[in-house]
């Protein structure tokens, strides 16, 4: 017997001896192997390095507003928009609107709600339209006589006297990226008319469902041209649906755009909780580190490869909530290394969250409310001993790796943390906060700019496993306005019910390979990016000034501000382009095309 258990035990002891050595290699990876940093496709530019300025536009757009609520949002949301595309415009409030202002003039922009106060003005305003000339209705004005008496000239051949409430979008043409999927609205009303159409209209969005509401229409009026935007929607995640309504005039459009997606991983790496989660007990039977280790990280590094993401992971050191006095080095570092390494050498990169997840505020911030668990800095300097610790830290562990995206722990930063970055901080040159402004109004929102410190806005528009129906709009918003995606996720996502802990891993992950699969069917040719190279193409972007030019052949843009590269989508609404000079397109939608210029002057030949 003794004889025959031996051989037993040493088979065992082979088979122990040999799963130590793998595991041992797989940690040696992660902890020793130095990955350098990824080889930055779109460098973050230096001063200096964009050149040039192109004689500006004269204003062919006005924008003609109501002092009234609705007015003043339709004014305040294509202001940006309008600002962004560079296109050059005037404005004027609707009762001091006159002839003279539309000397020059080739499309005006309507954000009024009661058309009454224009008086006899419409009527000018309409004959100047069928003269040749362009007018988008940005949203619906008033159901009362003065539009019942122009409603033919916009297409219109019936009005009911009720609202319709627009519960979801269906679009009837391919007009732009992804919109092959119908979108839910989330906290419908009563919004837009419920109105019948000649046949002369070009119906582009409707209601989803039975109803089938038109919500985007183009028609012909003499020579000019209406569109009416009937959506109703005036608020930044819907920026896009009304740039495309805007686009929708005219023959051709080209506007500069940043064509970058960017993941990014908040709390990562980090000290990963200790303990357990019942729905992760229930689902895999394992405690949290074994299951970051074997399904969430396995499966998002797996995505990854999938649809060549590029993370940008973002680093807390510690989950303590200390705010002040001497900051002590984590000497738990196996993970770190571990994720950390694995994370780079898939051409991914690495930026600081912060030393623990305390925001950057000083002590009179006001939380109001919204954060129990949180607590203020008691100066500025324990603010920067912290950030330093963390920055010694980070090298440490990874050396050949720069560190040049700062996220705010919760979006959240104050003036005072902000103006420590820019000055004391050189390595961080952006900033990735929210893009949608929060309901909390803690959040540090943004847009996507340079501002005069030289730090590059580069906000997160969507976030989480959930991605709900307000998220994919605004992505798909996103995706028409500036051609840019950018989402973020926490490892702990899956660990809190707000943020849809209870469908369990294995359902959160579909959804966000299903978010994956739809923004790479959209639009495959859109560029991925980590933080920093996002912050270089937004660089890029807001450094650009454009000059327009209608030709013979085509169209002519001449760009001030230009350093190596420079993207634009191109709406062409009658024809279709033909030879480029100096750069090259792709179709992205219906009449859209994705243009790279590589040099400061591109050619677009349109044909008919």
């Amino acid at each position: 017997m003794k004889r025959n258990r031996k051989p037993r035990f040493i088979h065992l002891l082979q088979i122990l001896i040999i799963y130590s050595l793998m595991f041992a290699v797989v940690l040696s990876v992660g902890r020793n192997v130095l990955y350098g940093s990824s080889n930055n496709t779109v460098r973050i530019l230096e001063d200096g390095e964009t050149t040039g300025t192109v004689q500006p536009e004269a204003a062919g757009t006005l924008l003609i507003w109501e002092n009234d609520p609705t007015g003043k949002e339709g004014r305040t949301e294509m202001q940006a928009i309008l600002s962004q595309m560079r296109i050059p415009y005037t404005e004027k409030e609707a009762a001091a609107f006159r002839a003279a202002d539309l000397n020059g003039v080739r499309n005006v922009i309507l954000s009024v709600t009661d058309l009454s106060i224009m008086g006899n003005r419409l009527t000018l305003l309409l004959n100047w339209v069928i003269s040749g000339h362009s007018l988008l209705v940005l949203y619906p004005p008033y159901n009362e006589s003065t539009f019942l008496s122009v409603a033919s000239r916009f297409g219109i051949t019936g009005v009911e006297n009720t609202l319709a409430k627009v519960e979801g979008l269906h679009f009837t043409s391919e007009i732009m990226p992804g919109c092959g999927r119908d979108l839910s609205i989330v906290d419908a009303y009563q919004s837009s008319l419920e109105v019948t159409l000649d046949e002369e209209c070009e119906v582009f969005l409707e209601a989803a469902g039975s109803s089938r509401t038109p919500l985007l229409w183009r028609r012909a009026l003499g020579g000019g041209t209406v569109v009416f935007d009937n959506l109703n929607f005036l608020e930044k995640a819907y920026r896009g649906f009304h740039c495309a309504a805007f686009t929708l005039l005219g023959d051709t459009w080209i506007w500069p755009v940043i064509n970058g997606s960017t993941w990014y991983i908040d709390d990562f790496p980090s000290p990963v909780p200790e303990g357990d989660s019942q729905f992760i007990q229930s689902e895999f039977g394992m405690d949290i580190k074994d299951f970051y280790t074997h399904h969430w990280w396995k499966d998002i590094y797996n995505l990854s490869k999938i649809y060549n993401i590029r993370y940008t992971g973002l680093v807390i050191e510690d989950y303590s909530a200390q705010v002040s006095g001497t900051f002590p080095r984590n000497k738990d570092i196996q993970r770190f290394q571990y994720f950390g390494n694995m994370l780079l050498l898939e051409g991914g990169e690495l930026g600081y969250h912060g030393y623990n997840h305390m925001p950057l505020v000083p002590e009179n911030f006001d939380y109001i409310g919204q954060y129990d668990s949180y607590r203020q800095w008691v100066s500025v300097d324990a603010m920067r001993d912290a950030l330093n610790e963390l920055s010694d830290f980070c090298h440490t562990l990874f050396p050949d790796e720069k560190f040049q995206v700062y996220v705010p722990p919760s979006n959240i930063i104050s003036e005072e943390g902000r103006r420590l970055l820019a000055e004391d901080f050189p390595e961080i040159r952006a900033i990735a906060s929210l893009y949608l402004p929060d309901d909390n109004d803690v959040s540090y929102s943004q847009d996507f700019t340079v501002t005069e410190d030289g730090m590059v806005q580069t906000p997160r528009i969507i976030s989480g496993y959930v991605l709900d129906d307000y998220m994919r709009t605004a992505a798909m918003s996103e995706l028409y306005f500036h051609c840019v995606n950018t989402h973020f996720q926490h490892p702990d996502d899956v660990l809190d019910t707000d943020r849809g802990a209870a469908l369990g891993w294995t359902e959160l992950f579909r959804r966000i390979t299903d978010y994956a699969d739809w923004l790479h069917s959209a639009l495959p040719q859109m560029r991925n990016l980590t933080g920093s190279e996002l912050a270089g193409a937004v660089q890029r972007y807001d450094a650009l000034q454009i000059c327009r030019e209608d030709t013979k052949k085509g169209i002519r843009v001449t760009l001030g501000g230009f350093c190596d590269e420079a993207w634009f989508y191109l709406r062409v609404n009658h024809g279709r382009p033909g030879r480029v000079t100096g750069g090259s397109l792709s179709e992205a939608a219906e009449g859209l095309y994705l243009v790279k210029a590589a040099g400061p002057e591109i050619e677009i030949e349109i044909i008919d």
